[in-house]
């Protein structure tokens, strides 16, 4: 498969060419006036940005494959400041328009006086920073490497691509994609759209280039939008990436992709496809997706120290056949 991908950014006009794809588009604009994505774009790229056997038919860890040894002691040596931030949101009890299933602590003490507590989380809530993984997704009846999602109902748990494949953690380059800083605007409204050309620009902006093996972690601002007017649903309506930015995304191997909300723009504006980033993501190439990330002190720690790539760190929950892990990841700069 030939993959053709060019994004020329000239002042606030970009051509963007991809597996066939061509559009001219303004410089983040809203859905409503988006460069239009068809269920035949997304219906194909379906194939042409597919992981599947390329790290062999029994694999379950798509993406992650790319954090290599090396990848590693790369990332090691981004750790020179020794400051540590976390990217997870505090988790909240108080049902909310984007918190419809709170985190539930049931606290207890025993006859010795010791404090106990039994917590239910709904991992796949839209405040709860999680990671999922590649059984959360699936497409015409399979999940990640043509696994069968007829398997899951089954039960308990996903037999195959589940969250303890994670389980020996993940350690690797991060880099926050903060676009407020860039465009100099406290957030993004909701439904402003994220094209290739955003990304290409904040590359230049802060003179990196995304790469093999990388975590990239998106800020639209969604977080500080909601301390400043109030949450709203945010699984509905939020500022994300374009559909368009799939190819792209496929092309710079991106190991992990996270996002303040959902990483999609929502609406996301390609009819019968409400997620593309999720829908391809995750059972096509195979790439664990963070909703709901934090990443407002970690915006201002890179700014502090004109740093935006750090090492970053974490594990997950064993989970036998689990869908999705909390998400607590530090950034070491």
């Amino acid at each position: 498969m030939k993959r053709v991908l060019a994004a020329i950014v000239c002042g606030a006009v970009s051509s963007y060419v991809a597996s066939g794809f061509s559009r001219t588009f303004a410089f983040s604009r809203t859905v409503a006036d988006a460069p239009r994505v068809t269920k035949d774009d997304v219906n194909r790229w379906m194939t042409e940005l597919s992981n599947w056997g390329r790290w062999g038919k029994t694999d379950q860890i798509g993406t992650l494959n790319l954090i290599t040894a090396e990848k590693r002691k790369q990332a090691l040596k981004l750790a020179r400041d020794g400051v540590s931030v976390s990217l997870a949101h505090t988790l909240e009890k108080e049902q909310l328009p984007d918190n419809p299933r709170p985190i539930g602590q049931q606290m207890t003490l025993d006859t010795g006086g010791h404090a106990m507590d039994l917590y239910t989380v709904w991992y796949h809530g839209s405040t709860i920073t999680h990671i999922d993984s590649l059984c959360h997704y699936s497409f015409d009846g399979k999940i990640y490497n043509g696994y069968a999602r007829s398997e899951i109902a089954q039960g308990p748990g996903c037999p195959s691509n589940g969250i303890e494949h994670h389980k020996n953690g993940i350690m690797t380059r991060g880099i926050i994609v903060d676009l407020p800083r860039m465009k100099n605007v406290p957030y993004l409204e909701p439904g402003t759209a994220v094209y290739p050309s955003d990304l290409e620009a904040w590359e230049k902006y802060a003179n990196l280039k995304i790469g093999s093996g990388d975590a990239v972690f998106i800020r639209t601002g969604r977080y500080a939008r909601r301390a400043k007017t109030g949450p709203w649903n945010a699984a509905q309506l939020t500022a994300g990436l374009h559909a368009s930015v799939l190819p792209w995304i496929h092309q710079r191997d991106i190991a992990v992709l996270g996002g303040d909300s959902v990483p999609d723009v929502q609406p996301s504006g390609v009819e019968g496809w409400p997620r593309p980033i999720h829908d391809i993501l995750i059972p096509i190439m195979g790439t664990p997706l963070v909703d709901n990330g934090y990443y407002e002190d970690l915006a201002d720690q890179a700014k502090k120290l004109k740093r935006w790539e750090f090492m970053i760190s974490w594990t997950v929950l064993r989970i036998p056949g689990g869908t999705a892990s909390p998400f607590t990841a530090l950034a070491t700069f």
